[in-house]
């Protein structure tokens, strides 16, 4: 599968994932940074996209500590949260 068709398929996973509140956290993170990935990137983003959502959400709150494969870069990135849009 060419990166472009990986990359669509990964956006719709992304907000796709069965409550509002994991879309906007998750798909929020995918249209933020996508766009500066590089394929290490790619691989972290398709993997925490099979983890259950409730898991992916505290990581990024940081109700309960993500795993060591998922430390890093793009978990910092996740936790700032300033991806995702307050109405106000």
């Amino acid at each position: 599968m060419d990166r472009e068709h990986h990359i669509k398929r990964l956006r719709f996973r992304a907000w796709h994932r069965g409550t509002k509140e994991a879309d906007l956290l998750i798909g929020g993170f995918f249209d933020r940074h996508h766009a500066d990935w590089d394929d290490a990137a790619v691989a972290w983003f398709a993997a925490i996209l099979e983890e259950d959502d409730v898991d992916v959400m505290a990581w990024a709150i940081g109700t309960q500590q993500a795993p060591a494969r998922y430390e890093g870069a793009m978990m910092h990135a996740m936790r700032r949260l300033d991806y995702i849009a307050v109405p106000r």
